[in-house]
């Protein structure tokens, strides 16, 4: 390729053309062109490469505030994770667990923010002094071409300005001298004259001459003043480089090692830790799970909660469709006199309230016939509504007949002297009598004697039913009570 060399231009090779300049050489005595023209346009370009090297002033100082800026907004973000971890203590302390992992955070974070202030001041201090140097250059560059060049180029100006005048003033002396027919002054003489335009000339030659050998070095360094200012803005941009891209470098490694960081706590540190520390007051997963029967509670054995005899029983039916007559439930009689019945002895499956409750003291017993016996009471299980309510006879079957003379000795014992056994009356315990009969019941008070203790015991208490209209008493023989001191408790 003809006039043409191979240049870099960053990665790629391009063609460089060699410059062709424009002759300065001319028949005419004066030149159309203007000796400035070139030393402008050379002018001109240094102030080109003066705003390039502007420009890249401007972007480094740019991001030099900018990594200004990004420093305090990691300190912003710093702010963030700065304070210590609510509920810190239920987090391990030591390295290696989520506090330490915040800490690393931390420090990473600081690093960043310090990372940033430090590049910027890299920028002030190492990157924009060169490019500052190179644009004092481009400028002194400017003033020596403004000294040199183009004071050359006003005196060829001023050298073609006399040579034209002479030249003028020849034209007109050899007009004359055709009008005059060849008389004038000496001075006028048109060989004089032209003899004056060769020295001008030859002084302008000179003059354009000097211009031009001026100006053949000045672009001659050109070359290599622009050679510089390249090498200097690469120079500039390798240090910007080293200290921006080093900076993003650690950002990245500062990001990656907060994520190692995470990535090192193993997934049951916190809890392993956690549990050693609180092994008190967490829940052993080996422990046995409880059972009511292993609980204990205040008053648990207290005397008052001990049934003195409990069981099933049957209870006459008042519903007179029912096929079997008696319904089945749990009784018990307490130390608190009350007989209480419930539907079944399950403490767990339902609240257990008592569907009958008869204070005994206020209630009639009537002897047992068999497995039968009867009470007559009033039922407070159902609060003030049962209070409003009148006494009934309740029948209630026992297993065999033992057992309902225990439970017949035990309710007597517990009702007391307020509560003298009954002899049966218009009910199925005793013997059969009719309603008018029931009406002469007569109750004997049974007489007490002063036992061995120091609680009273009845001697005698109606046990036979009524037979015809009269009231058979029961024989007075001594006949001792249960009571909570001699028989205890029973169950059946």
């Amino acid at each position: 390729m003809s006039g043409e060399k191979v240049g870099l231009a960053g990665n790629i090779n391009v063609p460089v053309r060699q410059p062709s300049y424009a002759s300065a050489r001319s028949d005419d005595a004066i030149p159309a062109g203007d000796p400035s023209d070139t030393t402008s346009l050379l002018a001109e370009r240094l102030q080109a490469w003066k705003h390039a090297c502007g420009y890249l002033e401007d972007y480094i100082g740019a991001t030099m505030k900018m990594q200004a800026a990004n420093s305090k907004e990691y300190e912003k973000v710093l702010k963030t994770i700065s304070n210590p971890l609510k509920e810190g203590h239920h987090f391990d302390q030591s390295l290696g667990g989520i506090a330490g992992m915040f800490e690393n955070m931390r420090i990473n974070t600081q690093g960043m923010a310090n990372s940033h202030l430090e590049t910027e001041k890299n920028l002030k201090g190492s990157v924009l002094p060169i490019l500052e140097r190179l644009h004092k250059e481009i400028k002194n560059k400017s003033k020596e071409l403004s000294s040199g060049a183009q004071k050359s180029a006003k005196e060829v100006e001023k050298a073609r300005n006399a040579t034209q005048k002479h030249i003028e003033l020849l034209g007109q002396h050899t007009a004359n001298y055709e009008s005059s027919y060849g008389k004038m002054s000496a001075s006028d003489d048109p060989y004089v004259v032209q003899r004056g335009v060769f020295h001008h000339l030859n002084k302008q030659v000179l003059e354009e001459n000097n211009n031009k050998h001026d100006l053949i070095a000045v672009q001659n360094n050109f070359v290599q003043f622009e050679n510089h200012v390249i090498e200097v803005m690469q120079q500039a941009l390798a240090s910007f480089n080293q200290f921006v891209g080093g900076q993003a470098t650690k950002t990245s490694t500062l990001y990656a090692d907060m994520l190692g960081a995470a990535q090192r706590v193993p997934p049951d540190f916190e809890w392993m830790n956690f549990a050693m520390r609180n092994e008190n007051m967490l829940i052993d997963p080996n422990s046995p799970d409880r059972t009511v029967e292993a609980v204990a509670f205040p008053n648990q054995n207290h005397k008052s909660t001990k049934a003195l005899i409990e069981g099933t029983l049957s209870r006459k039916s008042r519903n007179k469709l029912s096929m079997s007559g008696y319904s089945t439930g749990y009784y018990v009689i307490t130390p608190s006199k009350f007989l209480h019945g419930f539907k079944d002895n399950d403490n767990y499956r339902t609240d257990p309230q008592p569907e009958l409750s008869i204070y005994l003291p206020d209630a009639t017993i009537g002897a047992t016939n068999g497995e039968k016996f009867h009470i007559k009471g009033k039922d407070v299980s159902k609060g003030l509504g049962s209070k409003l309510s009148g006494s009934s006879e309740i029948a209630f079957k026992a297993h065999t007949p033992a057992d309902a003379e225990k439970w017949f000795e035990v309710i007597r014992s517990t009702a007391g002297a307020t509560g003298p056994a009954q002899p049966s009356v218009g009910g199925e315990p005793g013997s059969p009598v009719s309603p008018v009969a029931e009406k002469r019941v007569v109750s004997q008070p049974p007489t007490y004697t002063q036992g061995s203790g120091s609680s009273q015991q009845p001697t005698a208490i109606q046990t036979s039913g009524i037979t015809g209209n009269e009231t058979v008493a029961s024989p007075t023989s001594a006949v001792p009570l249960a009571s909570p001191a001699h028989g205890g408790v029973e169950k059946i």
